[in-house]
């Protein structure tokens, strides 16, 4: 390694060791993945808040209930996560107001425990493959900065037979093993941010599901007076 050579990043990956080579192009796979699951996501969640909107605007619409359930089960796909939610509790109200040994508190609770099951298998479903965002967030720069440390090691190893080592014979070597350290934190950091947003929107759905549930119960038990 000398001072003229090439400080491009390009030529300091070609150049570096063959373990900062494993190390960076693991960081270039768990980067690519990551912005293949943001997207993702992205997609989904803003599709859920839309779906979610709309139907709080044709429940609270003063529409009937039994239409709103027809429509909703004919366009499940089309109905959304609360639209799902909704069809889960009416049709366990529904079969349950049928059984006439039951008190109206059990109807309610059958219709509860329904619409959290469904509220939870949603809530999964928009959670699904955050977590790797999140281990991905965490653990690329400690990835990049083994690689980093592996580099370094090798540049001074090398440097190890000559006499006196100069800034221009040493400074080529750290900089390739800088790149991993780079790409560790250019894999990291839109991890992190997405997955920070994408939590703080999950949250507030959730929190949207669960009053729509405590609203269509209240609901629901007016029915049964």
């Amino acid at each position: 390694m000398t001072g003229n050579s090439d400080l491009s990043i390009l030529s300091l990956v070609l150049e570096a060791s063959i373990v900062v080579k494993l190390v960076i192009a693991l960081l270039l796979g768990v980067s690519l993945i990551s912005w293949y699951w943001i997207f993702r996501k992205s997609i989904s969640i803003r599709d859920a808040q839309r779906r979610t909107a709309k139907f709080e605007g044709n429940f609270w619409g003063g529409g009937d209930m039994g239409t709103l359930y027809r429509n909703a089960t004919a366009e499940m796909d089309k109905a959304g996560p609360q639209g799902r939610i909704f069809v889960a509790g009416y049709r366990e109200f529904a079969k349950l107001r049928g059984q006439n040994n039951l008190d109206a508190s059990d109807i309610i609770n059958g219709a509860r425990r329904a619409m959290r099951a469904t509220m939870q298998r949603e809530v999964d479903d928009l959670e699904a493959h955050t977590a790797f965002l999140a281990t991905a967030g965490s653990v690329s720069p400690y990835v990049g900065l083994f690689g980093t440390v592996w580099g370094i090691m090798h540049a001074f190893r090398g440097l190890g037979d000559v006499g006196s080592a100069t800034l221009g014979q040493v400074a080529p070597g750290i900089a390739e093993a800088l790149v991993a350290t780079a790409i560790g934190l250019f894999a990291a950091i839109p991890a992190v941010v997405a997955y920070n947003r994408f939590a703080h929107n999950i949250d507030r759905l959730t929190t949207r599901y669960e009053s729509f549930m405590e609203e269509f119960s209240n609901i629901l038990q007016r029915q049964l007076r």
